[in-house]
């Protein structure tokens, strides 16, 4: 049976980390924490757990997350954020997978996200799947901070796995403006830096698109009130992320 390595990066996860380290326990040969240095009660969770501790400036969430894989041992690798912890179905999943000696390069799964209390079924949050569970030796991780994605040699093809990742992102309103404050600022200077530019029709057209997609394409209506504020804010990060590198380029 191929050994399994859990990769998690934290800073002030003390409300989340302890629900994301009972989910993964029973099917971890070893989990590595890479934490920036947190001021809560993060460590001390952690360590009650035994996982592998290590303390490290933030470096980005691409390069954050690429010093994590540094660090574990083994090739299958599997990689939460703080806030996210495994259904039942999915343990079960990879349970199958890891007695199978792991035979594909990478598996994806479903995320299910809470809002404030709601799971969301529909709309741009679901399916939402993701790739989190793959042979380091052929991937690493990629994208464009903070939308990081792991990125596999085009050899690799992924299997699906049944179960969702559950990810508790906000417990308030306040929490979604404030990180979408944060995250707009980060993607406009990583556009800006790739040569992405912005303009007065997309800083106008593409926020409408994203909210009638996902509100309307992907059916997020049917999440009622809470469907109708999530496509609000998409539509919101995309003006504002735009905004933002509109700025940059006058600057």
């Amino acid at each position: 049976m191929q050994p399994l390595s859990v990769s998690i990066i934290t800073f002030n996860e003390a409300k989340n980390i302890a629900r994301c380290l009972d989910s993964v326990k029973d099917i971890a040969n070893e989990i590595v924490v890479i934490d920036s240095n947190s001021t809560d009660n993060t460590e001390s969770i952690c360590k009650q757990y035994g996982v592998k501790f290590y303390k490290q400036s933030f470096l980005g969430y691409i390069e954050q997350k690429n010093f994590a894989l540094e660090h574990c041992k083994h090739n299958a690798v599997l990689c939460l954020d703080a806030d996210e912890c495994l259904s039942a179905a999915l343990i079960q999943s990879i349970k199958q997978a890891k007695q199978n000696d792991f035979p594909a390069d990478a598996y994806t799964m479903n995320r299910c996200t809470n809002f404030c209390g709601k799971w969301i079924k529909y709309g741009t949050w679901y399916p939402d799947r993701k790739l989190r569970l793959f042979n380091k030796q052929k991937g690493k991780w990629g994208g464009v901070n903070p939308h990081d994605k792991i990125e596999m040699t085009s050899d690799s093809k992924p299997v699906f796995l049944k179960g969702d990742i559950l990810h508790y992102s906000y417990y308030t309103v306040e929490e979604v403006l404030t990180q979408q404050n944060k995250f707009t600022t980060i993607q406009a200077k990583a556009m800006f830096e790739q040569g992405k530019r912005s303009s007065l029709f997309k800083l106008f057209v593409n926020p409408l698109i994203a909210f009638i997609s996902g509100y309307i394409f992907k059916l997020g209506f049917l999440d009622g009130v809470d469907g109708f504020f999530i496509a609000s804010t998409v539509s919101y990060n995309t003006m504002v992320k735009y905004d933002k590198l509109m700025r940059l380029q006058k600057s």
